[in-house]
């Protein structure tokens, strides 16, 4: 079934995006300077674009930014209404691949990178009262899934929409007894989420090019 669901990834792909060499570039620079093969994949990243659009997101954050291939999508997705993204990430090599694409595809001054802790970044933006995110996508460690998304949440407004990437762990995310630290994490933002009254949700199973998994989208009312 893998094979079946790469096939099919790859032809919803080719009907439903504009080719653009300068994003699949971006995946074949990531691998050259040795970044961990888990962008998001470019069905999700386009569908990323797309509720972004949908929202006329003019402020974006991202949680995670890797080599910058979603946060390219995202940029794309602000840059009609002159907007801004800013991502976050801890690792300075991983920056800085993702700076030269953003580089490469003129983008750049629309995303602001920081570097350092997420958890770090996100308190002294809370801390200096930063205007409030119309889009934000949470998709780095999943232990720290209830951290991010409280933070998240300090940083928005109603109407905001968050995305919360990686939620069903190939099915584990059922597995109440499950040692694994990232399973653990995802189990717990959906007993948070669970009992919030101001903060709508709804999650959905994935299959695909990157294997079976799923991503949460929650709208702050």
């Amino acid at each position: 079934m893998e094979n079946t669901w790469k096939q099919v990834d790859q032809f919803l792909e080719r009907k439903t995006q504009k080719r653009d060499t300068d994003l699949q570039h971006i995946l074949e620079n990531n691998r050259t300077q040795g970044l961990p093969s888990i962008d998001v994949s470019p069905n999700l990243a386009s569908f990323l674009h797309t509720l972004a659009t949908i929202k006329g997101a003019k402020r974006i954050l991202e949680i995670g930014t890797l080599g910058g291939y979603s946060t390219i999508w995202l940029a794309k997705a602000v840059q009609p209404v002159a907007g801004t993204v800013t991502t976050l990430e801890i690792d300075p090599h991983h920056a800085e691949v993702a700076k030269q694409n953003l580089q490469s595809t003129g983008l750049s001054e629309l995303v602001e990178i920081k570097v350092g802790s997420a958890h770090h970044s996100l308190k002294e933006m809370i801390a200096l009262h930063s205007e409030p995110f119309d889009f934000i996508f949470i998709d780095a460690d999943k232990e720290s899934s209830v951290a991010y998304f409280q933070a998240a949440l300090q940083l928005s407004k109603s109407g905001t929409v968050i995305v919360t990437d990686n939620v069903v762990r190939k099915g584990e995310v059922v597995n109440e007894n499950s040692d694994d630290k990232s399973v653990r994490g995802v189990r717990d933002l959906f007993d948070y989420i669970e009992n919030l009254e101001n903060v709508s949700s709804s999650a959905l199973q994935t299959v695909g090019s990157k294997g079976y998994d799923g991503f949460c989208v929650s709208v702050v009312e």
